[in-house]
């Protein structure tokens, strides 16, 4: 009888051990990307930064602008060059999924107004003048 008890204690033993290895294992998934703001939710940051400087352009500042402002909010837009290359464009598009925006990784009105950058009436003026030749 005594037998039979503490072969009863050692399968109820055995039971939780191996339920609490499957519980971490399917816990520390979870555990691990809470841990960091930068996780898988980030892929942008697999994106080398630019390395060589863009040319100035009549959206310079602009972009430059909301490349500052991805950053602030913990998006890698990369360097703040005034470039909307590949980067900055891979963290808009993340910024815009974060806010449940369509993602297109352009700067519509809607994903301007969530980021909170004014886009510039000089750049509008300038891109307007182009479309009219």
């Amino acid at each position: 009888m005594a037998a039979t008890v503490s072969g009863a204690r050692q399968d109820a033993l055995n039971a939780m051990k191996t339920f609490a290895l499957i519980a971490s294992l399917l816990l520390a998934p979870l555990l691990a990307s809470a841990a960091s703001p930068f996780t898988s939710l980030h892929p942008e940051e697999a994106i080398p930064d630019p390395t060589e400087q863009p040319s100035p352009g009549p959206y310079s500042e602009f972009i430059g602008r909301v490349q500052q402002r991805l950053l602030t909010l913990g998006f890698d837009a990369g360097p703040v060059n005034g470039d909307f290359g590949a980067k900055t464009q891979a963290a808009l598009a993340q910024f815009q999924l974060s806010r449940a925006i369509p993602a297109g990784g352009q700067l519509d009105d809607q994903t301007l107004a969530e980021l909170g950058v004014a886009r510039e009436e000089a750049a509008a003026g300038a891109s307007a003048e182009q479309s009219e030749r």
